[in-house]
């Protein structure tokens, strides 16, 4: 199978639902509490985990990355809305930081700063993917694979971890 073929794979498309039904999570204008966004995240991050580790072998088309379709401002707004959402509980200590062999005491990182990172990815490739561009497509596909191995799979887990805290908390 030629790679341009790889973007109509079962597989490709699951993960392009997936992705879509995350960024509407997080874009969603509707007032939720803080109980709504552990829910839905509990429920969404590991299914996009999951899709995001059977996404098919794929190979850089062209020399030039697809544009960034978040902005700094639409990153922060967001950031800043989950924030208050989770509230003190946005704070967590990371084991896994890359700071973490240098540090004496434990990281403190922000879910909200997590979430955004994510959405800022999976919203580039998402935006890509609704251009119809094979080969643009394909070459979205593989940064965000890519993305996913190196930055935001760790920080999705991590984030997983964080809102099962928070969830038996609640309980």
């Amino acid at each position: 199978m030629g790679s341009k073929n790889v973007i109509y794979e079962k597989n490709t498309i699951e993960f392009v639902a997936v992705a879509v039904s995350f960024c509407a999570l997080l874009e969603s204008q509707e007032t939720v509490t803080k109980e709504t966004m552990v829910d839905r995240c509990q429920k969404i991050l590991p299914l996009l985990y999951l899709k995001a580790m059977m996404l098919p072998q794929v190979e850089l088309l062209s020399d030039y990355e697809p544009e960034s379709m978040v902005s700094e401002e639409e990153y922060e707004s967001l950031r800043q809305r989950i924030a208050g959402i989770l509230g003190e509980q946005d704070d967590y200590l990371e084991v896994f930081h890359p700071d973490m062999p240098y540090s004496d005491t434990p990281v403190l990182v922000t879910l909200s700063e997590d979430l955004a990172d994510i959405y800022q990815d999976i919203k580039n490739f998402v935006s890509v993917f609704r251009l119809e561009n094979p080969e643009t497509m394909n070459d979205a596909l593989y940064l965000c694979k890519e993305n996913f191995k190196e930055y935001w799979g760790q920080r999705l887990t991590n984030a997983m971890r964080a809102f099962h805290a928070i969830m038996k908390t609640h309980e």
